[in-house]
């Protein structure tokens, strides 16, 4: 499936949108990282969950759930949230 990557991260993939595969989210992001090691703990915290500052999408729906199924013609989102003052 297609995923999009933010800026911050294209230092791992080189590009704003990869392939990954995956059944679920958590696969997804697992894939990802044995495609480009380091950039799940960038996403998801000791934890296993999402880093305050980022965010994902599946299909521009707001996923906070890792567990949230998937299929072959979804897309997958990652954005870092901004922050500042």
């Amino acid at each position: 499936m297609n995923v999009r990557i933010p800026t911050p991260l294209h230092s791992y993939t080189g590009t704003g949108q990869v392939q990954a595969r995956g059944d679920t989210l958590a696969a997804v992001l697992a894939d990802l990282d044995h495609q480009f090691p380091g950039i799940r703990f960038r996403i998801v915290d000791e934890q296993n969950r999402t880093r305050r500052h980022m965010r994902l999408f599946v299909n521009q729906r707001a996923v906070f759930d890792l567990s949230h199924p998937l299929q072959d013609s979804d897309e997958v989102a990652i954005v870092q949230a901004l922050s500042g003052g």
